[in-house]
């Protein structure tokens, strides 16, 4: 169950991301960071989809673990873009706390994969 909320909350972060994109290049003119960002937040939902396609439990665990550093990531990029003002204050409190909440989740998820048995 905990894996579906990781999968909605994943793929409803990255439309976010991908939403944003095209307002940090063509209105706020970012180029480089903005594409990290891009690269990044998408990957952790694609991440998810894989762990739950994983052919053993430590496949699920590896690849929950990729999930984790490239939410990890956008978190970077995001403290990058705010501090640099490329995001408002509002904008990044929202990304930066829903990208803090999906990271939780799927280091929770880890951890409950991990103390489980084989």
């Amino acid at each position: 169950m905990k894996e579906f909320i990781i999968k909605e909350k994943s793929f409803a972060f990255a439309i976010k991301v991908i939403r944003l994109y095209p307002v940090l290049r063509n209105s706020r003119k970012e180029f480089v960071l903005s594409k990290q960002l891009l690269r990044s937040g998408t990957s952790v939902g694609a991440m998810v989809r894989e762990a739950q396609n994983a052919e053993s439990k430590a496949d699920f665990e590896h690849k929950l673990a990729i999930a984790q550093k490239e939410c990890d990531e956008s978190l970077y990029w995001l403290e990058l873009l705010g501090q640099t003002e490329y995001l408002t204050e509002i904008e990044f409190n929202n990304f930066h706390s829903e990208a803090t909440e999906l990271l939780k989740m799927i280091r929770s998820a880890i951890l409950t994969s991990k103390s489980k048995p084989k």
